[in-house]
């Protein structure tokens, strides 16, 4: 195998070349020193050119590191179709991260000597420095991350390479990777989640004494504070990161050493390789190591839940920010315009943001339909698992972060959503409980509002625009200190059970959340 030469800054042990044959990777008589001036790409220059139009001319294949019982090469069309390199490389780091583990592991074992622990070692430090500069040359034909990472490593280093997968399958390989690649991305969403929190809190310091219109069935409800609106979504945000944290317990369990699926008769120590990588224990059952998909589920459901929050939020402000509503103004650097429309201003990254949750949530239907068949144990099915995970936190990575960025570049318009208040009676309910506080049952207190409420439709104005003797018309209980129910701004201040939107209430909700979030008050 020919070698290409790629200029670096800095230097590195040297290592031999090692060349394919049809049945073995042995070494070349000469040496290639790593230095200031240049580095060792591991791959021909014929494999940089896979995508090209292939040769008439009748080429060998590299034989399969799993190839000694096959005597004939796959299909061009079984390698193309069977290859996950494409898209599981994403694993690089993680699969780096177990071998290193896992050659600890043998060494202390008595399975290698320290000399080719500390081989493989530097040759996989290397390897991640090629992939991170972005000279390592992926080749199909070598199937997946894990096959490339040790095809690399044997030309690099040779013999000692060939001892790195002694007790060790690619079916716990991959479980493994795949465990600690959907760790690191649960803190990545968790962070941020908390990102989103943070300029919702901030959002809400900003709004105080800013009241708006509830909704429900999307028909007006009762007056709200703002803040306490957006509160109600950092307490989904809460719960959403919360499901991520319990998701991460289950993660953290450790398959590395179950090898295809019965274990291993080797005096291997799954207890060192799990401590090594950050794992709370082994997976106590060697089947179940390699076939369970249940961590991957979670992570997509718990997703799929923070998507629908998302979404509901999307939906929320695109109708606030329409004409109809008008009551939020999303700034310049957060919206887009009509290439036929002049006057459009658009809330796309919201609309974006509510139409994302549908890919989320397909994300988890085909991982739940693609594990509904599996028997036990490992199946090749298994390798579709890959994609949808890496769509959905992506997804929703962008969707938590574009997010952040709409809260901190909007503004509400306080003149419009004060004009729009008095609409819709939103002070009724607080009507109805002056009556009960006056000793009505509340059924008839209802009964009694809602004549009142059929009174103003008929007349075209508000609870608050009747005087006593009309009040009185409907029932005598009524007096002059029922004012101090109607309007918004009263109907506010009577709110206090725990939770409502009560002023005081709301401002001990803030108080949570700032010192939660570790919020500064001067922000």
């Amino acid at each position: 195998m020919e070698s290409l030469l790629i200029s670096s800054s800095s230097s590195l042990t040297s290592f031999p070349i090692f060349s394919s044959s049809k049945h073995a990777l042995t070494p070349k008589p000469q040496n290639l020193s790593f230095n200031s001036n240049a580095r060792l790409v591991l791959f021909t220059c014929a494999a940089q050119q896979m995508n090209s139009p292939p040769s008439t001319e009748a080429k060998e294949k590299e034989v399969k590191l799993w190839g000694g019982r096959f005597e004939e090469s796959v299909t061009d069309a079984v390698e193309k179709f069977t290859e996950s390199i494409s898209f599981d490389k994403a694993l690089y780091k993680q699969d780096i991260m177990g071998s290193k583990a896992h050659a600890s592991m043998l060494a202390k074992q008595g399975l290698m000597s320290d000399s080719d622990r500390d081989t493989i070692i530097k040759g996989l430090e290397e390897i991640e420095r090629q992939i991170e500069a972005g000279q390592f040359v992926w080749r199909t034909d070598r199937e997946d991350v894990h096959m490339n990472i040790e095809a690399a490593l044997t030309d690099l280093v040779g013999e000692p390479a060939k001892k790195l997968h002694t007790a060790r399958s690619r079916n716990d390989q991959v479980a493994t990777d795949f465990r600690l690649w959907c760790r690191d991305a649960i803190d990545g969403i968790i962070s941020r989640i908390k990102n989103l929190q943070i300029a919702m809190v901030e959002l809400a310091l900003q709004n105080e004494g800013l009241i708006v219109p509830g909704y429900t069935h999307l028909q007006r409800a009762q007056p709200v504070l703002l803040q306490h609106l957006l509160l109600a979504y950092v307490e989904q945000l809460e719960r959403d990161a919360g499901r991520l944290l319990d998701c991460r317990a289950r993660v953290n369990f450790c398959p590395l050493g179950a090898c295809a699926l019965a274990g291993t008769g080797l005096p291997i120590d799954r207890f060192m390789t799990s401590d090594a990588l950050g794992f709370t224990a082994p997976m106590r059952n060697s089947i179940d190591a390699v076939s369970d998909r249940d961590f991957v589920l979670e992570l997509l459901s718990a997703n799929s839940i923070t998507a629908v929050h998302l979404s509901r939020l999307g939906e929320e402000w695109v109708l606030w920010a329409s004409e109809e509503f008008g009551f939020l103004t999303p700034s310049d650097k957060v919206s887009t315009g009509s290439s036929i429309m002049p006057q459009k201003k658009n809330p796309d990254p919201m609309e974006l943001v509510r139409g994302k949750s549908a890919r989320v949530i397909g994300d988890l239907v085909s991982l739940l339909v693609l594990c509904k068949g599996l028997p036990h144990a490992y199946n090749r099915d298994l390798q579709e698992d890959k994609e949808p995970v890496f769509d959905s936190v992506k997804a929703i990575v962008g969707m938590l972060e574009v997010s952040a960025e709409f809260v901190q570049n909007i503004s509400f318009n306080r003149e419009r959503i004060q004009k729009a208040l008095p609409a819709g009676h939103l002070d009724a309910t607080t009507l109805a409980d002056y009556l009960v506080k006056k000793g009505i049952p509340f059924r008839t207190s209802h009964d009694i509002v809602g004549r009142s409420v059929a009174s103003c439709v008929s007349r075209n104005c508000e609870l608050q625009d009747l005087s006593l003797d009309e009040l009185n018309s409907l029932n005598p209980i009524f007096d002059k200190d029922v004012y101090e129910y109607l309007g918004v701004e009263n109907s506010i201040k009577k709110f206090r059970s725990y939770g409502s939107t009560g002023s005081e209430c709301v401002a001990g909700q803030l108080d949570y959340w700032i010192d939660k979030l570790s919020i500064s008050r001067e922000r």
